[in-house]
Order: C-alpha cells, then structure tokens, then sequence
C-alpha cells in the first residue's frame, strides 16, 4: 500500500490484503470509514474488547493482552476461523487500541497460516502498509515459532523489531 497521502487521516485503517483485509487503531472503527471501505466484519482483539455496533456489519470480539508472556495460539486460531468465514466480497477490519502490537500479530498469523507466507513475508506486507506496527518482543518469538512449525525454520534472524519506524522498514526492504 502506498504512504500515507495528504488528506488521509493518520488513524486510518491500511489495506494489508488486498483485497479483503484491513488494519487499523480503534479509532480506525467509525462508520464513516467502514461504509467508505465496504467494511463486512470487524475483529476486535483486545482486553476487553469495545463493542460497536453498525447495521449490516458483523462484529467479533477476541481477548489478548499486549504482554510478552501472553499466548497468541488460541486467539489467532479463532481469529483465521473468523477471517476465512467471510462471505465472497467480504472485507474485514481487524483492530486492537493502536494497530502496533496484537492485531498486526494476529494478521500476521493469519497471513502465515492461511496464505502461505514466511514470517519475513508476513510482516514486510503489514509494516510497509503500516509503519508503526511493531509486534511486542513475546508476540514476535510465538510467531517465530510457528512459522518453524508451519516451514521448519524461521525467515527472521531477530528477536524484536527495531524501535524506528524507519529501521523496520528497512529491515523488511525488498
């Protein structure tokens, strides 16, 4: 996806997928945006989930803390059921508080899983979409991990991202 251009809110939801997946803040759910984009289904991963409710858009709730020692597995097997369910022509927005840690994890999850690609691959779509995205450092070893149970090695050498924007672009340089 292109950089952010004139006009276009910093809050906003990024087209990770195209052209069904969507990443965002919380702030990114309004129905202003979810109608301007065609948004089906909003996944919610939070601690406590906030709910919103839009006529015609289904809305679904995980549970994730933001902490190292917290278990994505479980969370991200519900949220790829949730992803892959969605009616041709869907689209969804998956969102957590800030669009930094849990949901770019769990869509990276789901982009491992469920479209074939490396760990590399996964997030160099998410953070050229989303610059600020930086997966805690206990997400990034789960996810690490699962990429050598699903390919038998790990594409990523680090054990978390670097803190500028601009050094996690470069590390995800084509």
């Amino acid at each position: 996806m292109a950089p952010r251009t004139k006009g276009q809110a910093k809050d906003a939801a990024s087209l990770v997928f195209s052209p069904y997946l969507y990443l965002g803040p919380r702030t990114s759910v309004s129905p202003r945006f979810i109608r301007a984009h065609g948004i089906t289904h909003v996944l919610s991963i939070g601690a406590t989930p906030a709910s919103k409710d839009l006529a015609g858009v289904i809305y679904h709730r995980l549970s994730l803390l933001d902490d190292t020692a917290s278990s994505i597995d479980d969370v991200s097997d519900a949220a790829n059921e949730i992803i892959t369910a969605l009616p041709k022509n869907g689209k969804i927005l998956v969102h957590c508080s800030a669009a930094i840690s849990r949901s770019p994890t769990i869509v990276a999850a789901y982009l491992m899983k469920k479209c074939d690609m490396s760990l590399r691959e996964a997030l160099g779509v998410i953070i050229r979409a989303r610059p600020a995205v930086c997966p805690n450092s206990g997400f990034l070893v789960q996810l690490k991990e699962l990429e050598v149970r699903l390919r038998g090695a790990s594409s990523l050498e680090v054990d978390s991202l670097p803190a500028r924007k601009d050094e996690r672009i470069a590390l995800f340089a084509d």
